[in-house]
């Protein structure tokens, strides 16, 4: 693997964060408490290692242009700019969340994991849109 196959991989760890976070929304609304821990730590485990790539990717080759023009570049702005602002807004709330319920608070977790999840899974989901608009258009 070559450092020009990571947004690739970054890719794939953002699609397998949100299939982890929908579903450990499922898994804890069925009452499956062990399998829904199970699958957000996998989520968060995703999550940290896009992380790792992305910086180790950027150090390597620094900012990529966006190369379209007209329409969909306003639209490709706007994504990256929410999930910018976003993805560094989740950090705290992720550690919030994640030390709430190791810490049995469950109540005080699920007030915070409302707000958590959601913006969680739009950097995840817009982390592949923004991929897709950068690499694939």
């Amino acid at each position: 693997m070559s450092v020009s196959d990571l947004p690739t991989v970054n890719a794939a760890l953002n699609t397998a964060s949100a299939a982890l976070l929908a579903t450990g929304y499922v898994l804890i609304r069925t009452g499956r408490r062990n399998a829904h821990r199970l699958a957000m730590l996998a989520a968060l485990t995703c999550s940290a290692l896009f992380l790792c790539s992305y910086l180790i990717y950027h150090a390597q080759v620094g900012s990529v242009r966006f190369t379209g023009q007209g329409v969909i570049r306003n639209v490709y702005f706007t994504v990256l700019v929410t999930h910018t602002i976003l993805a560094v807004a989740i950090v705290p709330l992720v550690l919030l969340t994640l030390t709430r319920a190791l810490r049995g608070r469950f109540a005080a977790h699920r007030a915070v994991a409302r707000l958590t999840l959601p913006l969680w899974a739009y950097v995840s989901v817009s982390g592949v849109v923004v991929y897709w608009m950068l690499y694939r258009l």
